[in-house]
């Protein structure tokens, strides 16, 4: 028998959901930005759920987005009937954003936000939402401030919708994303202070990929020049603690042209790059 703790937090969860419902209903028509993460996934299909035809589903299409997460997307609508557009966006022509100082998500979501509010006037959607949760409001994010500046919504955290929260109510819902790990863009695996490009995401791709081949399921690709980081889950990590898994991972990135292949035994964390930055908010 559940304990009155879990019915109380269920009646704590159905009300915040209840109450992001109705936050999207009364707004109309909705373009998602949509990752085809957890929480833009949750958040897609909400909208989608009480608005239908009025609620689009936008991914951009851009180097820095896995070509693996864009099949997930594809999926992800088809099986809920969610209507889905890409939108093609230009941050790599964006000398700001090439430089890679500790701002550069923010001139990435300037360029997602700007190409979707032109989408929006052309096409007459009144808001645009994106997925950032309750939980990301006290984490180092820039591209929160370009939220602001385009006045982009955020349903989940006006919702105090938690990470745990989100992955819980796709759970119910039946969606596949509910224990999709964490992610994040690839240029977020470039140390700051080195130029992104397409060239060397790409790379830091394909070096993922193959990881994934190797049956691991949260891990992160750093790329720091010549040197390879590998970040591995700590639940994880005494799998690849081994000559044998040494020996793959090496031929792995010696193939894709680094000249020393290491593995963090911190294992990963998100975010490690950002442990060089000052206390920032």
């Amino acid at each position: 028998m559940a304990t009155l703790v879990e019915l109380t937090n269920g009646a704590q969860l159905d009300e915040k959901e209840s109450r992001l419902f109705e936050h999207l209903r009364g707004m109309g028509r909705v373009l998602v930005a949509f990752s085809g993460g957890t929480d833009s996934a949750y958040l897609a299909w909400a909208a989608s759920h009480v608005l239908g035809a009025d609620a689009v589903a936008v991914t951009a299409d851009s180097a820095s987005l896995p070509e693996s997460h864009k099949r997930d997307a594809e999926a992800f609508v088809r099986q809920f009937g969610i209507v889905h557009e890409y939108i093609e966006t230009r941050e790599f022509d964006n000398p700001d954003y090439i430089r890679n100082d500790p701002n550069r998500c923010f001139h990435c979501k300037d360029e997602l936000f700007t190409r979707l509010e032109e989408v929006g006037r052309e096409r007459g959607f009144q808001h645009i939402v994106y997925g950032v949760n309750q939980d990301d409001l006290g984490d180092y994010r820039p591209g929160q401030n370009a939220a602001r500046e385009h006045r982009v919504a955020s349903p989940l955290a006006d919702a105090k919708l938690t990470k745990a929260e989100i992955r819980e109510l796709s759970r119910r819902a039946g969606l596949p994303t509910w224990d999709r790990p964490a992610s994040a863009c690839l240029s977020s695996r470039i140390p700051y202070g080195t130029p992104v490009t397409i060239q060397n995401v790409k790379t830091v791709e394909s070096g993922e990929e193959q990881i994934k081949e190797l049956g691991f399921r949260q891990f992160r690709v750093r790329f720091h020049g010549e040197v390879v980081r590998i970040e591995i889950a700590p639940d994880e990590l005494d799998r690849a603690l081994n000559r044998e898994m040494a020996a793959k991972f090496t031929a792995i990135f010696k193939a894709l042209g680094f000249k020393y292949v290491t593995l963090d035994l911190e294992g990963y964390r998100q975010g490690s790059l950002n442990e060089v930055l000052p206390l920032r908010k």
